[in-house]
C-alpha cells in the first residue's frame, strides 16, 4: 500500500515526476508543479492522464481556452495534442502514462527528465 500524500514528502523538485507504481505497460507518477517551466509539448503516440490531488493546476491546450483544474479533477490529453501546465502555488498531481511516454515529448528543456531520473531512489 502507498499513501500518496506521504509519498509527496519525498519529492523535493518541481516538474520532476516520480514513478510510484506500474500497471501493465503504464506508469503511475506523482509530481509537484509550481511555476511555468514546462514547455509546450506533445506525446505523438500516447495519451496522458492528469489528476489533481491538491492545489490548482492551470492547463493549456493549443488552440483552446486554458482552464484551471482543482483537487479531484482529471483530464486526459490525447496523443499529438500540444499542451503545458503551470501553477502559481504548489500543486500535487498524479500522472498516468505509457512507459514509452517521454516526459516533455520531443522537446528538451531544463525540466526534462529521463525515466531513470523519475525513479525513486
Amino acid at each position: 500500500m502507498i499513501n500518496l500524500l506521504k509519498k509527496f514528502d519525498s519529492i523535493h523538485d518541481y516538474f520532476s515526476p516520480k514513478v510510484v507504481g506500474e500497471v501493465n505497460d503504464v506508469y503511475v507518477k506523482l509530481a509537484k508543479i509550481k511555476g511555468e517551466d514546462i514547455p509546450w509539448h506533445n506525446h505523438k503516440n500516447e495519451d496522458e492522464m492528469f489528476y489533481v490531488i491538491e492545489g490548482n493546476l492551470l492547463f493549456e491546450v493549443e488552440g483552446e481556452d486554458s482552464f484551471t483544474m482543482n483537487a479531484g479533477d482529471m483530464f486526459i490529453v490525447k496523443r499529438g495534442v500540444n499542451h503545458r501546465v503551470s501553477a502559481e502555488q504548489e500543486c500535487k498531481i498524479m500522472l498516468i502514462e505509457n512507459k514509452s511516454t517521454a516526459h516533455t515529448g520531443d522537446v528538451q528543456s531544463a525540466v526534462t527528465k529521463s525515466i531513470d531520473q523519475q525513479l525513486f531512489t
